[in-house]
């Protein structure tokens, strides 16, 4: 019996990351998708919920999470990760919030503020085991950041990149134009500077960069990715 694999995907912001994995569970049978920056932006969410003026300081928010064990507060506000229609989603408390609440540009901001700041190492643990036991039964699409960390074991681990124009381009489109383009151009960068300081995008032997920058469309970017997979078990 073949064995499952994981494959690790993480992106630069607004490079496609995200619609690749979704667009992977259509040529890679029994897969499905399981988006680890959700955990933090839950957190991060549910962080903002119980203190309202964390939702407009970002200064209090990065010394509120500083050190902060990301684990113990997944408990402490009922966090629950499950798979529906092959993708993870989040509950808190029992209650299932929304893609769009995840990803408002307010929560991504504060997101990757948490992310620098925080203590990850029981996350991490805990994403492993997640990641584990989803492996028993399917083929895992891994969405993230320091996905080697988590998971060292990565069957693949690819690195999305795209130019700085084609990203803002992308997340306007995300946001329905109703984001200035010099504000999401300062938010871009912004996040890649947090990124950075957090110790994501690094580059490890195993690492394949594809630049999805001249990609017209999310199926010629998941082509591009979906190439360098060469499991017979993913075409079985």
């Amino acid at each position: 019996m073949n064995e499952n694999i994981v494959i690790g995907i993480e992106g630069l912001v607004g490079s496609g990351k995200t619609s690749i994995c979704k667009e992977l569970l259509n040529v890679i049978p029994n897969s499905i998708v399981v988006h680890g920056g959700n955990i933090y932006r839950a957190v991060t969410y549910g962080l903002m919920k119980l203190d309202g003026e964390l939702q407009n300081d970002i200064n209090k928010l990065k010394q509120k999470s500083k050190n902060m064990d990301i684990k113990k507060v997944m408990d402490l506000l009922k966090i629950e990760i499950k798979i529906e229609n092959r993708e993870t989603v989040v509950y808190i408390d029992g209650k299932k919030i929304s893609e769009e609440e995840l990803q408002s540009e307010k929560a991504s901001m504060a997101v990757s503020v948490v992310a620098n700041s925080a203590d990850n190492k029981n996350l991490y643990c805990f994403g492993g085991d997640i990641i584990k036991r989803f492996k028993e039964k399917y083929n895992v699409i891994l969405s993230g950041r320091a996905l080697m960390e988590i998971y060292p074991d990565l069957n693949y681990h690819f690195l999305i990149t795209a130019s700085l124009e084609e990203r803002i381009k992308r997340k306007n489109s995300q946001y329905n134009g109703k984001i200035d383009i010099e504000r999401l151009k300062e938010h871009i960068l912004k996040r890649d500077e947090l990124q950075e300081k957090s110790g994501f995008y690094k580059e490890y032997d195993k690492t394949i960069k594809v630049d999805v920058t001249d990609c017209k469309d999310i199926k010629t970017s998941t082509n591009r990715v979906f190439k360098y997979i060469n499991d017979i078990n993913v075409y079985a």
